[in-house]
């Protein structure tokens, strides 16, 4: 919305609806202005209330309110205050030369703005670009950053999608973060949540049909794809996600649980979506990218529109998290079960899902569908041994690094970055940061947050955690523990942790010599394995990958024959080492160790 001439909202279920403007933000002497209904349930404002940036505005619907705009761009008082206008074109890009990076060749950096920094702003997250560079980071993907009720959140719990939170600072803050990264060579994906809204300040039931109360999913209620009304719900979303796009310069979205979206609709919401985005980055010249984080290991995502699928560009493959979490810890909890042998890291790392038309114990149901091995570009599945999800979602939010050593975290570090995949990088995992990263919220109302912390006890409770160590998520601290220390990184006392960022700064340097794209198949993609010795050999388009699990020597004669230049060994890294010369090729691999070699000749 550049430079609109007016105000307007749908508000279908309204008989009156009135815009209401104020000096400042509470609306305290304000003078209402009834709209005028237009057709499919819009209301729009006369010429005797011209649109301007900066004013503060709500509507009343049939008297009651004011309520703020489900458009909103911006809420300085929170989600329950009046809106503010905002002008995107009054920003000044400086980024007219930026022609964005490919997927096929990303590594990926997932951060949260209120933890990565200690300030917890965007433009703090700017001033830490470089050290994202350093590591081969090319694309920054934000947790979700609009409007929630309260100082702090995970970002779940979002309501007013059109904004950016003001404790981030605000939508300038945003643009200046954009300009920041294309200038660094850096692309920026936006986590974006279309399934479901937080639990306060979601006032779009009272403007219209926006949810489905046929439908649940794990959040409650639905969002309404495919009932009455659903053609505005749609739209809505779409625009959403086309403002990100277009307006704020983001280079793609990485979309939240999107198997909860329930939509029988002729066509799909996603793929109606990924239309919308190839035009634009037919129109703009940049090529815009959807991730879709979906737990139903179904290629349909990624599958080409004219091929019946939603013509996305990847997906999130959990099943190699789980794959490498068992196999380096010995968790078998919940849905780590089927994951519990070398094979099962084997068939991730060579089919990209474990889980591919076979029983899944947890689900007690058959889960998946088949890749085809020679169809499919692995870099359509994007990995990760650590994220918010699969750290956040524990009992206390306990990192890798509190479970393993130096030597099973660079073991974890190679799989990501040196397996077939697209990885992903948690923010801090790069120097093995010991910080925790809890579930933490801020809601002002009391009763919402002691049911919120109630919840969080009785869902761990279930599962055999001692209630008295699960951090309640609205003690500040639980907010305040999960933030990274950056001081880490130059603390003498524990050089352990600029010892692994070199770690990944060497795998990274490797990665990035290494063939991508569409010429290379997961049918590319060779492991061999043994589950009783416990180690595992991968051979990928340009180099090999040696991972000894167990606690013994292995000899590599045996197990990988075909080993040329060596490029990396983790424990000499770790000591600060360099990998062995030319012609010094080891004999052994070390226990609890990964070797990375080039093909033989």
């Amino acid at each position: 919305m550049t430079n609109p001439t007016a105000f307007r909202v749908w508000a279908p279920r309204a008989a009156t609806v009135e815009l209401v403007l104020a000096d400042g933000a509470e609306p305290a002497g304000y003078r209402a202005h009834p709209l005028t209904a237009t057709d499919g349930g819009w209301w729009v404002s006369g010429p005797d209330v011209p649109w301007a940036p900066g004013l503060h505005y709500g509507f009343l619907l049939d008297g009651d309110g004011p309520y703020p705009d489900p458009r909103s761009r911006r809420q300085p008082d929170g989600v329950h205050g009046l809106s503010q206008t905002d002008d995107p074109a009054s920003y000044a890009w400086q980024d007219g030369d930026w022609a964005g990076l490919p997927l096929d060749r990303a590594e990926i950096y997932e951060l949260h703005l209120g933890t990565f920094t200690p300030e917890g702003t965007l433009e703090a997250a700017a001033g830490r670009l470089d050290h994202l560079r350093s590591i081969g980071v090319t694309h920054v993907e934000l947790l979700p950053v609009n409007g929630f009720n309260g100082t702090h959140n995970w970002g779940y719990d979002g309501v007013a999608w059109f904004t950016v939170h003001e404790g981030y600072g605000g939508p300038d803050a945003y643009r200046r973060f954009v300009d920041a990264c294309h200038a660094a060579g850096l692309a920026v994906i936006q986590d974006v949540v279309y399934n479901h809204l937080g639990p306060s300040g979601n006032y779009l039931p009272l403007f219209g049909p926006y949810l489905n109360d046929k439908n649940s999913n794990t959040w409650g209620v639905s969002v309404n794809l495919d009932h009455e009304g659903s053609e505005e719900v749609r739209r809505f979303i779409l625009d959403n996600a086309l403002m990100w796009l277009e307006e704020y310069h983001v280079d793609g979205l990485r979309l939240d649980a999107v198997h909860a979206l329930v939509d029988g609709s002729p066509t799909h919401l996603l793929a109606e979506l990924a239309a919308e985005v190839e035009e634009l980055s037919e129109r703009s010249g940049i090529r815009r990218q959807l991730i879709a984080e979906s737990d139903l290991n179904d290629p349909v995502m990624f599958t080409a529109r004219a091929e019946g699928g939603h013509g996305l560009d990847g997906q999130w493959s959990d099943d190699f998290h789980h794959a490498v979490h068992v196999n380096l810890t010995g968790e078998t909890t919940g849905y780590y079960a089927d994951f519990d042998s070398v094979g099962a890291l084997a068939k991730v790392l060579t089919r990209g899902f474990f889980h591919d038309g076979t029983y899944s114990s947890f689900r007690e149901k058959t889960h998946g569908v088949e890749l085809d091995r020679a169809a499919t570009a692995p870099w359509r599945l994007v990995v990760a041994s650590q994220n918010h999800d699969q750290i956040g979602n524990r009992a206390v939010g306990d990192r890798l690094t509190a479970t393993l050593d130096a030597e099973a975290l660079a073991i974890a570090a190679a799989l990501t970055l040196l397996g077939p995949f697209t990885p992903m990088l948690f923010m801090g995992e790069e120097w093995a940061a010991p910080t925790p990263w809890q579930f933490f919220t801020s809601h002002p109302e009391p009763e919402l947050g002691e049911a919120t912390a109630k919840g969080r006890i009785s869902e761990f409770a279930k599962m055999g955690w001692d209630p008295d160590v699960v951090p309640d998520p609205q003690e500040p601290s639980t907010f305040e523990n999960s933030k990274l220390d950056w001081s880490e990184l130059t603390d003498a006392a524990h050089p352990e942790h600029a010892a692994m960022l070199e770690v990944y700064r060497s795998l990274a340097a490797i990665r990035a010599t290494l063939p991508a794209g569409d010429s290379v198949r997961l049918a590319d993609v060779r492991v061999d394995f043994d589950d009783d010795e416990r180690w595992l050999t991968l051979e990928r388009p340009g180099l090999v990958l040696v991972v000894n699990l167990s606690d013994e020597p292995r000899p590599l004669a045996r197990i990988a024959p075909r080993l040329g230049e060596v490029l990396f060994e983790s424990r000499a890294a770790l000591r600060g080492e360099p990998a062995p010369a030319a012609g010094a090729t080891p004999t052994e691999a070390a226990p609890r160790s990964v070797l990375v070699t080039r093909p033989a000749d």
